[in-house]
């Protein structure tokens, strides 16, 4: 029975990447597709979706700083979000109730309430997926989206405390000694190494702290979260993520069939569900108006108003517990695992294309932004460059150091994470922080002097974006690039690339090169 389930969500997810389409969106529809079929969902199956978010959730707090939920566009922006949300929905869903749809009758205030507080969450399954695909999770507004995630997770933890009366252990209390446990996952990350103990050091970080805080009564995925967020400030937090980052994928590919297994729709409840969805510009709405009246750039609140413009998995568990309650009928779990799959479809489908969108509509979104600028959003210019270096990762970083050697100080240095810059101009680097596919910055910087750009980044369709934009801002110089893969060599150029490299193939030519200087020099 599991390898139909492998099977089907192979050839599914394999068609929708063919067709340019995230194939978590095939995992969704090979999900209802075996429903449909008669399978059942497996204890295994159910196992693997669990293991899946909560790896999801401890590398989410491998990558992320607790500085950054302090930001006032983050906890202010989530409160006010969700409280303008309710309450406007709240308000549709008795004007929809006069439409004559069934499931919408007898529902008073309180449920209807609790109903739009369902949907107010946002995934963070689906959207950690699409960022990470998209190499966004560290940029500007990758982290925004990623910190009204996490509030929107802690509200869910304390609705749930409240809701089902499940307070707490007193022993919850000792949580608070994980402030002094550094010296101990430290000398244990220092130990294991780089190959198969440091994968499974980082299990053991993910479900011993689920483990644990489900122990006190606290939701075990809030605990993966925070363990991770702990390891984060350590040196192998980087590279223990990329090493999970296929058995997370992998796991999550499970969580994207159960849903499919939740139940089968009839015409009214598919139709309740598609109503349901027409809520969700108003939601992208919402986002977008609150961040730019917080000052954010017009890119960064389009961006993340975006790609947050989909319902949750959370969902699903508030309505189940309304219906335990009698408050709902069963027949809403149906709709509401419908409108949550129907979202990330659409979110997955739209986002695709997010950064074309912007440059179309650029002008009309400025107009909505606050003439004063968040130090955050202030450009850098590299002054005296005529090399600029996109992605400072190990490629990256070792492509700087060998210009710097031949040119000096006439390169720089440019990433979207804000950590790593920082950390780079602590030992000497001409480093700034910057996001290549944002239009904005290219259209802000002379690029007059500017030579060459080398684009070091691990996805092509980033290194393709990014030669877009450079393209739209008149950029005259050369652009150089790297792939991974053979077959990514001729989208590369054909994208407007002078010169791509094969990154395995250079770094045997360069290998052999740097050996042979070893050698004794031969007489001729």
């Amino acid at each position: 029975m599991e390898f139909a389930f492998i099977l089907l969500a192979f050839i599914c997810g394999l068609c929708l990447k063919l067709v340019g389409l995230p194939p978590l969106i095939g995992y969704l529809i090979a999900g209802f597709a075996l429903n449909y079929l008669g399978f059942q969902s497996t204890d295994a199956l159910q196992s693997i979706a669990s293991l899946g978010i909560t790896l999801m959730l401890f590398t989410i707090g491998l990558k992320l700083k607790v500085s950054d939920l302090y930001k006032k566009e983050v906890w202010l922006g989530s409160i006010c979000h969700s409280l303008l949300w309710v309450t406007i929905v709240n308000v549709m869903l008795f004007g929809i109730s006069w439409l004559g749809l069934n499931i919408f009758a007898d529902i008073d205030w309180a449920t209807q309430a609790l109903l739009a507080f369902s949907l107010s969450f946002s995934s963070t399954v689906c959207i950690v997926k699409i960022l990470e695909e998209s190499g966004e999770i560290k940029t500007r507004h990758g982290k925004l989206a990623i910190g009204i995630l996490i509030m929107q997770d802690i509200v869910a933890v304390l609705f749930l405390v409240i809701a089902t009366g499940k307070v707490p252990s007193i022993w919850a209390l000792l949580l608070l000694l994980l402030f002094f446990s550094k010296p101990l996952w430290t000398i244990i990350l220092e130990r294991v190494g780089h190959g198969e103990l440091l994968i499974l050091s980082g299990f053991l970080f993910a479900l011993g702290g689920y483990e644990l805080f489900e122990s006190v009564g606290i939701k075990g995925d809030l605990g993966a979260l925070i363990v991770g967020m702990f390891i984060a400030t350590h040196i192998k937090s980087s590279e223990m993520s990329k090493a999970l980052m296929s058995f997370k994928d992998i796991f999550l590919v499970g969580f994207f069939l159960t849903i499919g297994f939740s139940a089968l729709p009839t015409l009214d409840l598919l139709l309740s569900a598609l109503l349901l969805c027409l809520f969700i510009p108003l939601k992208f709405g919402l986002f977008f108006g609150l961040f730019t009246l917080l000052k954010l750039r017009a890119r960064t609140s389009y961006l993340a108003s975006l790609v947050l413009s989909n319902y949750s998995e959370f969902g699903l568990i508030v309505v189940a517990l309304l219906v335990s309650l009698g408050w709902l009928s069963a027949e809403w779990l149906v709709v509401l695992a419908l409108a949550v799959s129907f979202s990330f479809v659409l979110t997955g489908f739209i986002y695709k294309s997010s950064h074309n969108q912007y440059t179309q509509f650029k002008e009309r979104l400025k107009s909505f932004e606050s003439s004063s600028r968040l130090a955050e959003d202030v450009y850098s210019q590299p002054v005296g460059a005529e090399i600029i270096v996109i992605g400072l990762g190990r490629v990256g970083k070792g492509a700087y150091v060998s210009l710097t050697n031949i040119v000096d100080k006439r390169v720089w240095g440019m990433d979207a994470d804000p950590s790593r810059v920082k950390q780079l101009q602590k030992v000497g680097f001409q480093a700034m922080v910057g996001d290549g596919e944002d239009a904005d910055l290219w259209e802000n910087m002379d690029l007059s002097q500017i030579q060459l750009i080398l684009l070091a980044l691990p996805s092509i369709e980033d290194i393709c974006n990014i030669t877009e934009q450079l393209q739209h801002a008149n950029y005259r110089g050369k652009i150089a690039s790297i792939a991974r893969y053979e077959d990514e060599i001729q989208p590369l150029i054909d994208a407007g690339s002078d010169k791509v490299f094969n990154f395995f193939t250079e770094a045997g030519t360069g290998f052999a090169e740097e050996s042979l200087q070893l050698l004794p020099q031969q007489k001729s």
